[in-house]
């Protein structure tokens, strides 16, 4: 599908949903992969960023954080710092148009293409899907087209843009994160919401989108809500019950600390956990 030489990729790594999937794909997929954080004044930035080195150290990748702040003195977006509300309501509602950030794809892919030609990278990616066409301009399948030539012909034809997720909405995203065989997607640690607060709102179109996607896949989201009480599951470690514990009480220094390494010991049997995480 893609010329690669030395599977490399680097990609943008917002601590959403989407980009920690796509990480987790390639990484399921034996790649190297090099992410980069993007500040660039919105007013989830902070929770994003937060999220996106959390799951980096988690997968042990070293990533470059770059902060873009003349964007928030150019760019015209509820989204942004200092711009209106962020709507709520469904993602496909008309309101959420508002929280279109001009040119950020654009913006980001060549910072991408840029660090990927000097690392000798054959590939960037998005984590751009099907949900985002109606919405974002730069998230539809001709301005993919037309950002593949671009990077091509920038690059002198070393470096294309993969975007595996193009054609799938955020259910069959998130289907694509649970069904991988190497690599266990902590979306845990993941932040979707728009709003500028620490607990997710679960009613702007992003999280709406979210919940829905887990619900279509029959499981539990495993972020809190606002207004929602942390999960409370029931979990077995070497034939001794603790009922009614939460999984952030338990695990929480395991999982951030171990990484990997530890989610995978609970996902092999040594620990049970039902009605909250995917069965392997």
């Amino acid at each position: 599908m893609y010329n690669i030489h030395n599977k490399k990729v680097v990609l943008a790594m917002s601590g959403g949903l989407d980009s920690t999937t796509l990480c987790g794909w390639y990484l399921d997929h034996g790649y190297q992969v090099y992410p980069i954080i993007f500040n660039y004044g919105s007013k989830h930035n902070k929770y994003e960023n937060q999220a996106a080195i959390k799951i980096c150290d988690f997968w042990r990748l070293d990533y470059k954080f770059i902060k873009l702040d003349f964007m928030k003195n150019i760019a015209k977006s509820n989204l942004m710092i200092g711009g209106g509300d962020i709507p709520e309501g469904h993602y496909k509602d008309e309101n959420m148009k508002l929280t279109v950030v001009p040119g950020r794809n654009l913006i980001f892919a060549s910072i991408l293409a840029s660090y990927a030609e000097s690392i000798e990278a054959d590939i960037i990616a998005l984590g751009v899907h099907a949900g985002d066409h109606s919405i974002y301009p730069d998230c539809r399948p001709e301005f993919i087209t037309a950002l593949k030539d671009v990077v091509k012909i920038s690059t002198d034809w070393k470096i294309d843009v993969a975007v595996p997720f193009l054609n799938r909405t955020k259910d069959q995203v998130l289907k694509a994160g649970l069904s991988l065989r190497r690599i266990m997607v902590p979306y845990l640690m993941t932040r979707t919401c728009y709003k500028d607060q620490e607990l997710s709102c679960g009613k702007c179109g992003s999280c709406i989108e979210r919940l829905e996607a887990f619900k279509i896949n029959g499981k539990v989201d495993p972020v809190n809500y606002q207004d929602y009480q942390e999960h409370t599951i029931t979990i077995t470690y070497e034939s001794n019950m603790v009922k009614n514990s939460t999984f952030k009480d338990l695990f929480h220094k395991a999982i951030y600390e171990q990484g990997q390494d530890a989610l995978n010991m609970l996902t092999k049997g040594i620990v049970s956990i039902k009605n909250f995480y995917p069965d392997k």
